[in-house]
């Protein structure tokens, strides 16, 4: 039934692509501030990214750039990729519905999304003959030759020239099923930058009088080197940069760029997902400005096109609207947080049913305590509402049309596709599993020790397996020497997003079940019809995201191991519940208490502010600098002042750690000698504290020459001097 309702979609599209858009069809809303006024004169680019199949939003664009027009704007309409997946309104006919509804909008340009990707690259050859927009990308490439256009230069009733050039994101390669894109290569990092720069000049050459860039790279870190604000960092010449991918507003791209909307001369925009913003890039004599109109506060329609996004919602409603099941839980299909940063009810559910449908007939080459299922979190594409549940709910989670499949691994295999899949959790990454039969542990505080980058691939396998523990399989411990069943998707089995150690499998099996077929078979026939809030109400404990002490304390920095230690033993603590602040300087007061607790925090005797005027009896410090100033391990700064609050320079943290190792018993120094560049600058009474503290390894130098004892003294430093004494006590 689905490949009949795909084919009357296409029909349908080739018979409404005859239908042009009527004058009076159109209704335009009343005069507002993104459109009022007198446009003569003015270029406006109007531009749309990651609609993802929200096709109601159609009829409104269509009226915008009417609005525009009959302001009397010379207005191109254009999108930057990601329009033919994401609900089953374009899913169901494979993206052919999106180029309709596009085409009668009025689009006129596009690039392409790594979604345009996930039907394969004979799907867009075929609904992209239909389009009546042109389609470029630069740096894609079919067989080692150009795949698409690479510009088009559109001129102006004025004469003005408009080179615009696209661009898709290299991540596609790994994004998109690599079964069904054989061929198709995208130009990365040095190799895109080129690209881009060969574009600009062609353009350029080509009497261009405005060069844009139509992109689908995004701003995400994990994009990165082959975001957009990363090729803007090395390639000149482009005035206006139109992204999408990471479906960042036109606010965040702001944050992202110090507020300026601007990397270099360039303008970089984008507007969101999901149709509800419509970019405004205006160009007049005066300069380039970027903008946005809230969809739904704009009240312009164009009936043909509000009318045909109707006709094909009610289609897919005949056949998909049906409700089969019901759920007592809210289940999360989100993002971040969500299914591509931690363990999500709805991904339990989904892992559960791929492990049920391809265990259920007992036929797999391993015993069942040996199978696992893991699926990518990108790959749940929405929520389900607690209540009824629908074909066309289960087809919205699951888009892509893949199929169930599975991989035969050894423990180790298994292991590494865990840890790569996780390399930058909390991070979200597309990547992140979805598992069942699995209960392991992902220690974040931990760096990722990337190693090789894949194959074909954006992304880096593990030199080795350090943030990721396997706690049991199905119960019983787990053996990285065992073999176990994986059953996974057709998209991950074939090496998609981090998975590319599954294709090293010796058994490869796609079952050609669909997983929304699975899904709803699960749903049905195991759960009798009822997703239970006492079975999927909650997380099921299957993954274990180990937070970091402190979020800005990474492993791999030179004072990891000295502040984990400092606050292992209760020497130094957080500034705040989760963050250390290693980079913060430290005060006179602090050091001092650090050094109270390496002592136990003894006992004293009298009031801290009978010594010294600025310290209060009552202050957390109290103790140890009387205790400190009793000891001759501090004695102020001029008269009875100490200055706890006052930032410690570095000759005053020799001074201090001085006068404690001689407190402790160490020799005193006498004629001391400094070898440093800078050893002028110490002051006469820290000299031998800075002799000492070099020679007894406690301190070194900011640089081999240099010193800076008028520097400040930091918290990890602090840290790290701290143990020092610690080891030297040992």
């Amino acid at each position: 039934m689905k490949k009949l309702l795909s084919l009357f979609l296409v029909l349908a599209l080739a018979f409404s692509l005859c239908v042009g858009v009527l004058a009076e069809e159109t209704t335009a809303a009343e005069p507002s501030d993104e459109t009022a006024g007198e446009l003569a004169g003015q270029i406006v680019i109007l531009h749309t990214n990651d609609v993802h199949g929200a096709i109601d939003g159609y009829a409104k664009v269509a009226a915008l750039k009417a609005d525009y027009e009959a302001k009397g704007a010379e207005v191109l309409l254009v999108d930057a990729g990601d329009f033919i997946q994401g609900t089953t309104s374009v899913s169901v006919s494979q993206g052919a519905t999106a180029v309709e509804l596009m085409n009668l909008a009025g689009y006129d340009l596009v690039t392409l999304g790594n979604h345009e990707f996930d039907y394969g690259m004979d799907n867009l050859k075929t609904i992209f003959a239909k389009a009546e927009f042109g389609v470029v990308a630069a740096n894609i490439k079919l067989n080692g030759a150009a795949a698409f256009d690479a510009n088009k230069v559109v001129e102006l009733a004025d004469g003005t020239k408009l080179g615009v050039f696209g661009l898709a994101t290299p991540e596609t390669a790994t994004k998109a099923n690599p079964a069904k894109i054989k061929g198709v290569t995208f130009l990365a990092e040095s190799e895109l930058y080129a690209c881009a720069e060969a574009q600009v000049k062609a353009l350029t050459d080509a009497g261009c009088d405005y060069i844009i860039c139509l992109g689908h790279l995004g701003i995400d870190n994990e994009s990165a080197p082959n975001r957009s604000i990363d090729l803007l960092g090395k390639v000149s010449g482009i005035d206006v940069f139109i992204d999408g991918h990471s479906h960042s507003t036109l606010d965040e791209v702001k944050a992202a760029t110090d507020g300026t909307g601007k990397v270099g001369d360039t303008l970089l925009t984008s507007t969101g997902t999901a149709a509800a913003n419509v970019g405004v890039v205006t160009i007049t004599k005066d300069g380039i400005t970027a903008s946005s109109v809230d969809l739904s506060k704009y009240e312009g329609s164009v009936k043909a096109v509000a009318d045909r996004a109707a006709a094909i919602k009610a289609e897919i409603d005949a056949e998909y609207g049906e409700v089969f099941a019901k759920t007592e839980a809210d289940l999360n299909g989100e993002r971040d947080p969500g299914n591509r940063t931690e363990e999500t009810n709805l991904g339990d559910l989904i892992a559960d049913a791929l492990l049920w449908e391809v265990t259920k007939d007992g036929s797999l080459p391993v015993a069942k305590e040996n199978v696992v299922a893991i699926t990518n979190g990108g790959g749940i594409r929405a929520s389900i509402a607690k209540g009824d549940i629908t074909k066309n709910d289960i087809n919205t989670v699951l888009p892509f049309g893949n199929t169930v499949a599975y991989v035969t691994v050894s423990g180790e295999t298994l292991l590494e596709a865990l840890e790569a899949s996780t390399y930058c959790t909390p991070e979200a990454v597309g990547a992140f599993p979805q598992v069942a039969g699995i209960e392991f542990t992902i220690d974040t505080a931990k760096a990722y020790d990337q190693g090789d980058q894949y194959p074909n691939s954006t992304y880096y396998g593990p030199k080795s397996v350090n943030r990721v523990t396997i706690t049991s399989v199905n119960g019983k411990d787990f053996d990285p020497k065992a073999t176990y069943v994986v059953v996974t998707n057709d998209f991950t089995a074939a090496g998609g997003d981090t998975y590319y150690a599954f294709t090293t499998s010796a058994n490869i099996v796609d079952t050609g079940v669909p997983m929304d077929e699975a899904l709803m078979s699960y749903i049905t026939t195991e759960l009798k019809g009822v997703i239970t809030a006492e079975k999927y109400g909650e997380p099921q404990g299957r993954i274990t995201v180990k937070a970091p002490v402190f979020t800005d304390v990474v492993e791999g920095k030179w004072y990891y191991e000295a502040v984990m230690t400092a606050y292992e033993k209760e020497l130094m603590n957080g500034v705040t519940a989760n963050t250390f602040e290693p980079m913060t300087a430290m005060n006179r007061a602090m050091l001092v208490t650090m050094l109270y607790r390496l002592e136990g925090s003894p006992e004293v005797e009298g009031n801290v502010s009978e010594v010294f005027a600025d310290c209060k009896d009552t202050a957390y410090y109290a103790k140890a600098v009387l205790w400190a100033s009793q000891n001759n391990i501090v004695s102020g700064r001029g008269e009875s002042a100490f200055a706890p609050l006052a930032t410690m320079t570095r000759q005053e943290m020799a001074v201090i750690l001085y006068n404690y190792s001689v407190f402790k018993g160490a020799a005193e120094v006498t004629g001391p000698e400094l070898a440093y560049a800078d050893a002028d600058a110490v002051a006469s009474w820290a000299t031998a504290a800075v002799a000492y503290c070099g020679e007894a390894g406690l301190m070194t130098g900011v640089t081999d020459t240099e010193f800076a004892p008028a520097g400040s003294a930091n918290r990890a430093m602090g840290a790290t001097v701290l143990v020092r004494l610690v080891e030297a006590a040992a």
